[in-house]
């Protein structure tokens, strides 16, 4: 089953359960799956699953964003609902690694490229990116290269 049919799948399990919440956020989801696919080759085209994964992560990028800004605001109740939305679209998204994977993993790519200063970060960062897969954020990946890299 590909991405795009699981996500129309639990449109309708949604509907059926009456879980409005859920409902609104795979609805904003498919939209923006099928933009992206109308962006990449036209009506009619379809996304690779990977493609749709990357569309989720920017998706929960926006919302963690928005918490910010709410938080900054004085607003809880609407960084609860951003909240909500996130948690929502993190069960589609593949498990997350741990710190300690991350710290293991960019020692890994700091020793494969052979790093010994900052200089070296962006060749550092396309190994580690190449390596998680997307099952970290690249914020956290930036500071943990960052940290075990020599000025």
């Amino acid at each position: 089953m590909t991405f795009q049919a699981r996500i129309d799948q639990d449109i309708k399990a949604a509907m059926m359960a009456r879980e409005a919440a859920k409902l609104g956020v795979l609805r904003m989801l498919k939209t923006s799956l099928m933009n992206a696919a109308i962006e990449k080759g036209g009506a009619g085209s379809t996304l690779e699953d990977a493609e749709a994964l990357s569309i989720v992560r920017k998706e929960v990028k926006k919302r963690q964003d928005s918490v910010e800004a709410f938080d900054k605001g004085g607003r809880p109740e609407m960084a609860a609902a951003e909240k909500a939305e996130i948690d929502i679209l993190n069960s589609y998204l593949p498990q997350q690694l741990s710190p300690a994977e991350v710290e293991a993993l960019v020692k890994a790519a700091i020793a494969e490229a052979g790093a010994t200063s900052k200089k070296d970060m962006g060749a550092v960062m396309k190994l580690v990116n190449a390596k998680s897969a997307g099952r970290v954020d690249g914020r956290t990946l930036s500071a943990e290269v960052q940290k075990h890299l020599p000025v």
